[in-house]
């Protein structure tokens, strides 16, 4: 420990020393999510503040508040170009006036782009205290965060005492550091939405599809989540998950999830980034069975379907007669991103035994809106082709749409739809010669 101790605290410095290192033109990638390191992108901030940096690009996905009030300022768009793979809420204004940019992308991909397509100046991440053998880990963050990292120029990392330490692919070496800072406040929490009455039904409904040791993908958003919460009378269930969520970690608890019939990583449930609340990322800490692993792994469509009963929960935005479905955009421009939606459902829907499952409530905007729309309107995103979408569900049922007809298929989406659109929906079919 002694050797690593001493290693350490020379690379031990000021977040504003840490980043003199970085130059006009750099390219820098920082942590996803909840493992954005606060005190660095404030350094970073106030050096293009104060007219030392300009010309800077960075690059995250799903930015959140500390990102928000350093690097992705409005104030400092002249000097510092943010782009994202993934939008998040407080993100969406900036993108839709220009001052951000989305960069396209299935989440699977985006660390072979770190690799093979980028130049990536710095990366700078939050990480878990050191340990004695001189490791590091990633905690929530590995997903592309792990490969930016050592594909960086420089990398500097920001030890935070409440970022958990975990197990899988997500050591880091102390010799393959640059620089460390110490800032060791709380990690961000994002809270579970709160419910609707439409979610038990929408729940129960998903529920009864799923089998006992089936593995689990969630994704983003209070739906998925309230999936979780209705599995709680199943049994030996598994997780190989874009994101680790609070139901999840319930559902561990509980012992609805072991891991024991999973395919890959048995007994241990494995994901590439986790946001929750301070009792999930205790829970996480020095969890053996919990492992990370990079997005290129957990969330290759090949690999996803080694698991055997693979079931897909994703939340959408709308969908259209056809069973295009659009989860990233609205209101004319960038609303969220593919992230690793379609990369599980592919994977799901050739695992043996899989299900890929679109959630959604039939309307948006106390139910003045159909979020069933005839067809896609000019502009709109198709996240999911429709060749690729298999089960849709809302509170008024479940569809599944692989080998039926176009007028098949608009029939049965109409029968999900909120009944007071339906006779629309079939006159609009009806002009577009679906039935």
């Amino acid at each position: 420990m002694g050797h690593y101790t001493e290693e350490y605290n020379k690379k031990l410095t000021t977040p504003q020393k840490a980043v003199e290192c970085i130059k006009k033109g750099d390219v820098i990638v920082y942590g996803m999510s909840v493992a954005q390191p606060p005190a660095l992108l404030a350094a970073i901030a106030d050096r293009a503040r104060q007219g030392n940096l300009e010309n800077i690009k960075v690059y995250n996905f799903l930015p959140l508040e500390h990102a928000m009030k350093t690097v992705l300022d409005p104030a400092l768009a002249d000097r510092i170009e943010g782009n994202s793979w993934f939008v998040g809420g407080q993100e969406r204004g900036l993108i839709r006036t220009g001052l951000n940019y989305f960069v396209p992308s299935y989440l699977h991909q985006v660390p072979r782009m770190c690799r093979e397509f980028m130049d990536i100046d710095v990366c700078v991440t939050t990480v878990s205290p050191m340990d004695r053998y001189g490791f590091f880990t990633f905690g929530t963050a590995n997903d592309l965060t792990s490969t930016a990292a050592r594909q960086s120029k420089t990398l500097i990392v920001e030890v935070n005492e409440n970022m958990p330490r975990v197990f899988g692919d997500s050591l880091l070496h102390i010799s393959e550091v640059d620089a460390i800072v110490e800032n060791h406040v709380p990690i961000l929490e994002l809270k579970i939405p709160a419910t609707r009455p439409e979610d038990e039904v929408i729940g129960n409904y998903i529920a009864d599809m799923i089998p006992d040791g089936a593995t689990l993908q969630l994704g983003i958003g209070g739906l998925p989540n309230v999936v979780a919460c209705s599995l709680s009378g199943h049994k030996d269930m598994g997780v190989h998950s874009e994101l680790l969520t609070e139901g999840m970690i319930d559902l561990i608890k509980k012992g609805v999830i072991t891991g024991r019939k999973k395919n890959l990583n048995p007994m241990k449930h494995v994901f590439t980034t986790a946001s929750g609340t301070k009792a999930m990322y205790e829970f996480m800490n020095d969890n053996p069975s919990i492992e990370s692993y990079p997005a290129s792994y957990v969330c290759a469509p090949g690999i996803i379907a080694q698991n055997d009963n693979m079931i897909a929960v994703n939340s959408i935005i709308e969908v259209d007669l056809t069973g295009q479905v659009n989860a990233e955009f609205l209101g004319g421009t960038t609303f969220s991103g593919t992230g690793g939606q379609l990369d599980f459902v592919r994977g799901a829907f050739d695992s043996k035994g899989g299900k890929s499952i679109h959630a959604f409530y039939s309307t948006a905007k106390r139910g003045e809106v159909s979020r069933v729309v005839p067809r896609m309107k000019e502009g709109a995103v198709v996240t999911t082709p429709r060749a690729d979408t298999h089960y849709l569900a809302t509170e008024y049922g479940v569809v599944n749409l692989k080998g039926k007809s176009t007028r098949e298929r608009a029939h049965a989406i109409i029968g999900i739809a909120h009944p007071k659109f339906r006779e629309w929906l079939a006159r609009e079919a009806e002009n577009m010669y679906l039935i």
